[in-house]
């Protein structure tokens, strides 16, 4: 049995992995941005290990929902599985930042950094990654006029190119980026082609198999078959340029 951290796990493919690793027997911590959110797994607060509450577009939250966590015991799996999608607006965080950026990166980042090392890291990054700008000018989109999808795109890149520079720092980690394709969640809309159940499987199955395909690092997945990501993200000094940044907007170092 492993003991597995979940963000964004109320509800589409974070709640359906909860649901799949609970029926395997582990013991798995549930996240809801709020407690509204919270009453949605009520189902399946029963037979979960805990429920944390935090919303991760907030800085204060997200901290104190690192309490939460390390205040249950170490983690053997952490799935960064919460993101938010395309935001018609540059709605900002207390702290000033997009809130897709806050979400999708900076959370993920806090939480990597602040939470006690687990064995294995699972991020959740999408296909398009490909379209986003590898720059990193103007992350915060303070200069550039506000594009939705763009915003998002941006920010899957910086999240796989930590997911990298995290299995070459931390050896002893298993870490990898899960694209689980555009599956019909309230994020993917009901009208996606994806396969719901393929899409979760592939990151349950790296924070618990044994199977020795399952026990890599710093590999990006689809469909439990690995890919090619973007070729910016197999550059280490973009690697370490996305930890740079994400250091200086945080005002967190990796430790």
């Amino acid at each position: 049995m492993a003991r597995i951290f979940i963000t964004g796990s109320t509800q589409g493919l974070g709640r359906a992995a909860a649901e799949a690793l609970i029926d395997g027997g582990h013991a798995v911590v549930l996240h809801a941005r709020n407690r509204e959110r919270a009453e949605a797994v009520a189902g399946l607060e029963g037979t979960a290990a805990a429920v944390v509450v935090g919303d991760l577009a907030s800085r204060e939250e997200t901290l104190a929902l690192v309490e939460q966590v390390n205040a249950l015991g170490r983690m053997d799996a952490i799935i960064h599985n919460a993101g938010v999608y395309t935001e018609s607006e540059r709605h900002s965080t207390p702290e000033g930042h997009p809130r897709v950026l806050a979400v999708n990166v900076l959370a993920p980042y806090l939480l990597t950094a602040l939470l006690e090392r687990p064995d294995r890291l699972v991020y959740l990054t999408s296909g398009l990654h490909r379209g986003g700008d590898p720059s990193l000018r103007d992350v915060e989109w303070t200069a550039r006029r506000w594009n939705p999808m763009q915003a998002y795109s941006d920010s899957k890149p910086y999240l796989t190119a930590l997911a990298f520079a995290l299995a070459r720092r931390w050896p002893e980690v298993r870490v990898n980026a899960v694209d689980p394709g555009w599956v019909p969640t309230r994020m993917g809309g009901p009208n996606a082609p994806g396969d719901l159940e393929a899409g979760h499987e592939t990151q349950a199955w790296l924070a618990t198999s044994g199977d020795p395909e399952a026990t890599v690092s710093g590999a990006y997945w689809f469909h439990r078959a690995r890919r090619e990501p973007a070729a910016a993200l197999g550059d280490e000094r973009f690697q370490d340029a996305v930890l740079a940044e994400l250091a200086r907007l945080t005002g967190v170092e990796l430790p």
